[in-house]
């Protein structure tokens, strides 16, 4: 920590933070690493070979498949807009950072998350009209409202994150540069600044709220119609096929909003930084590892392009 006077501080560009990280302990640190840097490594390879088998296999050309190529390239783009950088931290144990860097880290990973949740929305939409509506499926989810519905997702994250990343580059450091994360982030960023922030906390919460009903209201709409549907069904082959087809996704909703629940519940102020830095190791790791399992290994389509895949490359490889 250090000290500058209010009038050295306004020109923000010049400002380098301080990472505290997760922990001091240079045992623990290295554990740190190495968990990270496999998850992150998990989490690029899997996510990869999702968009690949999208790409390169027919039968996975279809709407579903579409919204999840684009949620794994989400996943990806998320964990390495935070996940690389505090790796470089521990590595080097340089923990400084500049004011454009974070600020540009600030600005990718809100874009990249919010806009995992209004795709995650769209596609909740895509399995209501895939079990309600089966027959007008293609007709309804073809590839231009695709391609429309994740363009609106993108619009909808930048959108959501202008206004506060507008009052966030207005802030004043001027007299501690030590953030208490291993990323930059609004929280700690607002912590440390010496101008008023009430209004920026409160557009902050605005629009976090807003996110999180907008696109809540959406997933829970689709799946209770979704259930009013399959419980109409006659045979229970019937409703157990059409709940596998909604259960991937049904558990990386319920792992997702219920990573961000944690944020926004009020513990002491003693817990409350050890809390956020868990969650946000839970969102910006171990969540983009697992959702390419959780996808992968419940959907007989993906497996099955995986198989014809690996069997393609041993035989190129023995020729």
């Amino acid at each position: 920590m250090y000290q500058k006077s209010k009038s050295a501080m306004r020109n923000n560009t010049v400002i380098t933070f301080i990472l505290l990280g997760l922990t001091d302990d240079q045992r623990l640190q290295v554990l740190v690493f190495i968990f990270l840097f496999l998850a992150y490594t998990l989490s690029v390879t899997g996510n990869l070979t999702i968009i690949s088998l999208t790409l390169v296999h027919s039968q996975l050309r279809t709407a579903m498949y579409y919204f999840l190529q684009n949620f794994a390239f989400l996943e990806i783009s998320f964990t390495s807009a935070s996940i690389p950088r505090y790796l470089y931290n521990i590595a080097t144990g340089d923990k400084m950072i500049t004011y454009n860097a974070c600020a540009t880290q600030v600005f990718f990973t809100d874009l990249f998350g919010i806009t995992e949740f209004f795709l995650l929305a769209a596609m909740s939409y895509d399995r209501y009209v895939a079990i309600c509506r089966p027959l007008h499926y293609v007709t309804i989810m073809n590839s231009t409202v695709c391609r429309r519905l994740v363009f609106c997702c993108w619009l909808a994250g930048l959108l959501i994150i202008i206004p506060p990343l507008s009052l966030g580059l207005n802030l004043e450091f001027c007299a501690s540069n030590t953030i208490d994360h291993f990323l930059c982030d609004a929280s700690p960023l607002i912590k440390i600044a010496c101008s008023n922030t009430w209004f920026m906390e409160q557009t902050v919460v605005i629009c976090a709220v807003l996110t999180l009903i907008m696109t809540l209201m959406c997933v829970v709409l689709s799946y209770i119609y979704i259930i009013k549907t399959v419980l109409k069904f006659p045979s229970a082959q019937q409703r157990k096929k059409a709940f596998s087809t909604c259960s991937s996704h049904m558990i990386v909703v319920s792992f997702t909003y219920g990573s961000c629940i944690f944020i926004y519940i009020k513990p002491s102020a003693k817990d409350e930084v050890a809390i956020n830095k868990g969650v946000m190791v839970l969102m910006t790791s171990i969540a983009p590892m697992l959702n390419p399992f959780i996808y992968t290994l419940r959907n007989k389509q993906v497996k099955q392009a995986f198989s014809d895949s690996i069997k393609r490359i041993i035989i190129f490889t023995k020729n």
